[in-house]
């Protein structure tokens, strides 16, 4: 396959039907370049596409050109709203400033009230940017937001500071299995808020159900069956994505703090942890979202009656959101 193929409006150059072209798609999604794109080059990527859509494209317009416009569109605009998402907020913002986060996460010998803030601080930021990228084909209202963020940071202090007392009580661990065990903490805590999060925000979409499309991208009814799959598809997301960042760095930290250039010049602790967090992170994310198309699909059969009078397709996508 060319590098550019055929430009399809809304459609990803890569193949989304294998794990490798989702990846390749993701790695496009996330690409932090997009953050420095300038409101006037958005503009004219807009106006580009809108035009391809007419059919009035000028002379001279290549399939890279156009690929390239759609890519910054999607990196800052929402699908549903039409709205810019706020920067930090971003996919293509949630390495750059997510990883901060996680370094603290990751902090050995954390006290009561860092675990505490490093976890609340992690879960506002999750909470902002699940809520940025939600399927907003149907309104929900703010209440279900502030639901879901309460749950996620209740659910992470909880489960973080409840571990870490255990652990301190432990009297069959030695002080350094200790240390090692509580590096590992974050993980289940992250892991259970995550869901939390996703599941309390979005619930609303449960009963209500979400917008789903036929092969021309028309909406040919609501679903609630489509809005399970989209939140349990979502939710794995969640629970895989912190995986190689909380899990990974603790064991090789483990292994490079032991290092004589480490032993000897502890301010480099830091600096080394961070970028190891950043390389997890910038791996784990692409990996996680890369599970399950952004546009999936289902068959007719599977939903509700109304939805297969209303087309003919055998097959409809729905947008399960990031």
């Amino acid at each position: 396959m060319s590098e550019y193929p055929t430009f399809q409006y809304g459609k990803s150059r890569f193949d989304q039907n294998t794990f490798f072209g989702r990846f390749r798609h993701f790695l496009d999604v996330i690409d932090p370049s997009t953050l420095f794109v300038t409101e006037k080059r958005l503009q004219e990527c807009v106006e580009l596409l809108d035009r391809f859509k007419q059919g009035t494209l000028p002379p001279g317009v290549t399939h890279a050109q156009l690929w390239k416009a759609q890519k910054i569109k999607q990196a800052i605009v929402h699908p549903d709203t039409g709205e810019k998402i706020f920067m930090p907020f971003r996919m293509s913002g949630f390495i750059p400033f997510g990883t901060p986060v996680v370094v603290g996460l990751l902090l050995p010998n954390q006290t009561l009230m860092s675990t505490v803030f490093w976890q609340w601080l992690n879960q506002s930021h999750n909470a902002c940017v699940n809520f940025s990228n939600r399927n907003a084909s149907k309104p929900a209202p703010v209440s279900k937001f502030f639901q879901g963020y309460l749950g996620a940071v209740t659910s992470a202090v909880s489960i973080a500071v409840g571990l870490n007392v255990l652990i301190q009580k432990a009297s069959s661990f030695s002080p350094t299995t200790r240390l090692l065990v509580q590096r590992f903490i974050p993980f289940p805590a992250v892991a259970s808020a995550n869901v939390c999060n996703v599941v309390l925000m979005r619930h609303s979409e449960l009963s209500e159900g979400i917008s789903v499309l036929d092969d021309n991208g028309n909406v040919v009814g609501t679903s609630k069956v489509a809005a399970r799959h989209a939140l349990v598809e979502t939710a794995l997301t969640r629970v895989v994505l912190p995986m190689p960042i909380l899990v990974l760095p603790p064991i090789i930290m483990a292994a490079l703090e032991k290092l004589p250039l480490l032993q000897r010049r502890r301010r480099l602790v830091l600096p080394v942890h961070s970028l190891v967090c950043l390389a997890a992170f910038g791996l784990a994310l692409p990996l996680a979202i890369s599970l399950f198309p952004q546009m999936s699909e289902i068959s007719v059969n599977q939903l509700e009656p109304e939805i297969a009078m209303a087309t003919d397709c055998k097959i409809v996508t729905y947008n399960k959101g990031l």
